[in-house]
């Protein structure tokens, strides 16, 4: 079955990136003239996804501002003759967008959004799950979300990995795969001679609805967070693959200030 659906994460209040965060959205940040998620967003697209699903904060009104038609700024441009900026700020067509409230209070992790989507999918069916701030930077506008779903088989799930020099994996969660190039697990933080690969988890996948389902009953791990990853693990401990794709673009994070500005330095130098 072909995979049509993104479920995009983008609720929280990005706490790192405090005081500008108050006002500005973490996923509206600006990389170049556009918001850092539609590079996630544009990547779906050049996939052949067809429904995206955001998963906003309660009070998020910036994203679908965003992409929804500005009558009054399209009405200024055609009065001054620029027209020909139109099309930059045109709704996104042939597309599908739905917008789910995670609420402030409750249940809190990764895993939280990704259930609260699971209605979305019929049985059979699987979505790619993107976190909506951060993404890979392909200069030849390729489409590593399409290389993932190439990646994976039907029916299977997959992850997208991304690739960092062996001295700095110990800053990530470091995928461990078996000569399939399969995944296994995600170790914490390794010692660099100890890290089985310097591929590191970006929480990019392509999963099922029953990985997606499983979200929704997972117990908190140790640190009271519900973690999608625990439920890939539960996955995978009943017989489940999830083939590890390693991404051939640049890993770009806006989480950070030192991230936002390297990837606005990345995008505005491949212009």
């Amino acid at each position: 079955m072909t995979v049509t659906k993104a479920i995009i994460p983008v609720a929280g209040w990005g706490t790192r990136r405090l005081p500008i965060t108050k006002t500005i959205e973490k996923c509206m940040l600006p990389i170049g003239n556009r918001p850092l998620v539609d590079y996630v967003v544009q990547d779906c697209l050049k996939a052949g996804i067809t429904e995206l699903i955001f998963v906003v904060g309660e009070d998020s009104t910036q994203l679908e501002d965003y992409y929804r038609s500005n009558i009054k700024l399209n009405d200024y441009l055609r009065r001054n003759g620029k027209e020909d900026k139109l099309p930059m700020i045109a709704p996104l067509e042939g597309v599908t967008l739905h917008f789910v409230t995670q609420p402030s209070y409750g249940k809190y992790g990764t895993a939280v959004p990704i259930a609260l989507c699971a209605d979305y999918l019929n049985e059979g069916e699987s979505a790619v799950v993107l976190m909506g701030d951060d993404f890979i930077w392909n200069p030849d506008g390729t489409s590593e979300v399409a290389r993932l779903l190439e990646a994976t088989p039907e029916g299977h799930c997959g992850l997208l990995a991304a690739q960092v020099a062996q001295e700095s994996v110990s800053k990530y969660g470091v995928i461990e795969s078996d000569q399939d190039g399969n995944y296994v697990r995600i170790i914490d933080q390794p010692n660099p001679e100890e890290a089985p690969s310097n591929l590191i988890n970006i929480s990019k996948y392509v999963l099922t609805k029953e990985v997606i389902d499983r979200a929704a009953g997972l117990p908190p791990a140790h640190n009271g967070e519900y973690q999608l990853p625990d439920a890939i693990n539960a996955y995978v401990a009943d017989g489940g693959t999830v083939k590890v794709v390693a991404a051939r673009g640049e890993y770009l994070d806006g989480g950070s200030v030192e991230g936002w500005l390297h990837a606005n330095n990345v995008v505005a130098l491949s212009a």
